[in-house]
């Protein structure tokens, strides 16, 4: 059975990249058949566990957690982590969100405070009411001082950084609402005294809850930094090059150890709320280990050295890792992700001198290069079958997601031309030129050290070329991409992930014409087109709409305008798998497309 699985494998792989000669021609449906029976054998050999709820089962205290991350920390800063993944990854550990979100329940549930919602329709405002818990400090590692965790840490954030423009945070937008009348309004953050504070709108919003989840800062270092600083004094805070156990918790850990390019180092914060049901607080590991690698190959071969304990493999992995579990490691599966990275293209007038200025904002080229991205080829040969086009605006999780509003412009490269070509561009010899004689040749930017990213680009680099357009893949670190993204605005068309979109009101900073994070132009002082100042409207419109009905029908608008200018192209939803070692209990451990991995109640099968 292995070995007539492993030749399907190497003979769908050759066939793909037209290497092996000796093989019979095949169609893309006899290939995409293969496929599927590859991708059946393999998902029988993995563990699908999906979380439904519940509770889970108390551990043992104890143990070391060994693991990777592909970059240092810039940072251990808040604010400055806000634009660094790698870092507020890091910083997140130590801290709490006032709540969470159940995606299997579709249901809000207390975190660091409980919440009530306030509604006065006669006046149109809502307030939502939260109290703090109070089992909730901020302890250090290796001491036994415990600060209460205050409104003041809440609402010094809120109004204090965020609020404050010259801080540069992405939450500033977030804390604006669009009246009736058109003005914009503040959302006001107010402290009641120490364990209660509230969030006061100036009308009444569908998902309040949205814009006021946020973390939590130490008030009482943040605070007099400022009073001091200004800006500069929050932002020198807590840099890399202090020792790490200066920074208090009131997370699940300590940051307690930092050699750059070796290893980060976090210890079990034993004063943590949330406890078991014999009162150990979680997590259960005494410490976590993990060394900085710089490449996924390295992570991959720590783990098949045994020296990690959890690894996630790229979609040219998946058979070798799921062949080779044997006892060691248990391997699971979960459905294809609700989100996707994307595809977007520069439209900011800054760059109105570039002759892809003139491109970009043609909706035809967008729907274009919509055309010429070949998504079953990728997912046969970046994913080897097992991903699967992403059509739709809004995840199925989404409540106003609606399976008959599709994208258009799917593969068709005659559809692509005549596109082009109605958009003023012309083929001469065999190459695409715009009115003015320029070459149709643009930068495609991607993260480095992406493979799956890289092979994606490499095939639309692949299809463009064959209908005369150039594109040029250009791998550079994710930090220069964001600033490219949101200072310089110097970039052509590129690959990012933005999460997803569970709610329809969520990414306040992208998907709004004002917003920071409006990929293809950002910050626009006025909607630039017709179709944004409709987007702008519709978001609002939506955002403020109690009735289910009525908003669907702004919702169900607002997607098919976003698909039809594509301003982004959702690339591809893969089915995701991860390894971990049998020596871990897995009674705790679940994992699936909506909630992602759950493992933070994971502990020791035996502690020695």
């Amino acid at each position: 059975m292995k070995s007539k699985k492993i030749g399907v494998s190497i003979g769908i792989f050759c066939l793909l990249f037209a290497s092996c000669t000796k093989l019979p021609e095949m169609t893309l449906e006899e290939i995409e058949l293969h496929s599927q029976n590859l991708n059946d054998a393999l998902i029988q050999q993995t563990l699908s566990k999906p979380w439904t709820g519940g509770n889970y089962k108390a551990g043992n205290v104890g143990g070391i957690w060994y693991d990777t991350i592909l970059s240092d920390p810039k940072t251990f800063n808040q604010l400055i982590a806000d634009r660094d993944g790698t870092s507020a990854s890091i910083v997140s550990m130590t801290l709490d969100y006032l709540i969470d979100y159940d995606r299997y329940q579709r249901k809000w549930k207390p975190q660091a405070a409980s919440y009530t919602i306030e509604t006065d329709e006669e006046k149109n405002t809502l307030t939502v009411h939260y109290t703090i818990r109070d089992d909730l400090y901020w302890t250090w590692y290796g001491s036994d001082k415990k600060v209460p965790v205050t409104s003041d840490d809440f609402v010094f954030w809120y109004n204090e950084i965020d609020g404050d423009p010259t801080m540069g945070s992405s939450g500033y937008g977030s804390q604006w609402i669009v009246m009736e009348d058109g003005s914009e309004a503040h959302i006001d953050c107010i402290k009641i005294d120490d364990k209660n504070f509230d969030f006061v709108f100036p009308r009444i919003i569908a998902d309040p809850l949205i814009a006021t989840n946020m973390e939590l800062c130490p008030s009482f270092i943040f605070k007099p930094a400022k009073e001091k600083g200004g800006a500069d004094g929050i932002k020198a805070l807590f840099s890399v090059d202090k020792d790490p156990k200066e920074l208090p918790s009131c997370g699940m850990w300590y940051i307690t150890e930092y050699i750059p390019s070796q290893r980060l180092v976090f210890s079990r914060n034993p004063y943590y709320w949330q406890k078991d049901e014999n009162g150990n607080s979680i997590p259960y590991p005494e410490q976590k280990i993990y060394q900085i690698v710089g490449d996924s190959n390295t992570d991959y071969l720590l783990f098949k050295q045994g020296q990690t304990e959890v690894y996630s493999p790229t979609p040219e992995q998946v058979e070798d890792l799921v062949s080779n579990q044997k006892e060691d490691y248990t391997v699971f599966n979960a459905d294809g992700s609700m989100g996707a990275s994307l595809w977007s293209f520069n439209q900011n007038p800054k760059n109105k001198d570039k002759p892809y200025y003139n491109w970009f904002t043609k909706k035809e080229f967008r729907q274009a290069m919509s055309c010429l991205f070949n998504r079953d080829r990728v997912a046969l040969q970046t994913y080897r079958g097992l991903a699967q086009p992403k059509y739709s605006f809004f995840p199925e999780a989404n409540p106003y997601y609606n399976p008959d509003i599709t994208l258009k412009y799917k593969y068709n490269p005659q559809k692509a031309e005549e596109l082009l070509q109605s958009a003023g561009f012309i083929k001469k010899d065999g190459i695409y030129y715009d009115e003015l004689g320029n070459k149709v040749e643009y930068d495609l930017l991607i993260s480095s050290g992406g493979t799956t990213a890289n092979d994606m680009a490499q095939i639309i680099t692949d299809e463009c070329g064959k209908i005369g357009i150039t594109v040029n893949v250009r791998q550079i670190d994710f930090q220069k991409l964001v600033e490219m993204l949101t200072s310089t605005y110097d970039w052509q068309s590129l690959f990012i992930g933005l999460g997803t979109n569970l709610f329809p009101s969520q990414g306040a900073n992208v998907w709004p014409s004002y917003g920071n994070l409006h990929l293809w132009y950002p910050l626009q002082e006025k909607p630039e087109t017709e179709w944004e100042a409709r987007i702008d409207y519709l978001y609002n419109e939506g955002s403020y709409t109690l009735d289910h009905d009525k908003a669907k029908e702004i919702w169900d608008e607002y997607q098919e305008i976003l698909l039809e200018q594509c301003p982004v192209i959702y690339l591809m939803r893969s089915k995701s798998f991860f390894a971990i070692r049998n020596k871990w209990d897995l009674t705790n451990v679940y994992y699936d497309n909506k909630n992602g991995l759950l493992m933070e109640h994971v502990y020791l099968k035996e502690i020695r």
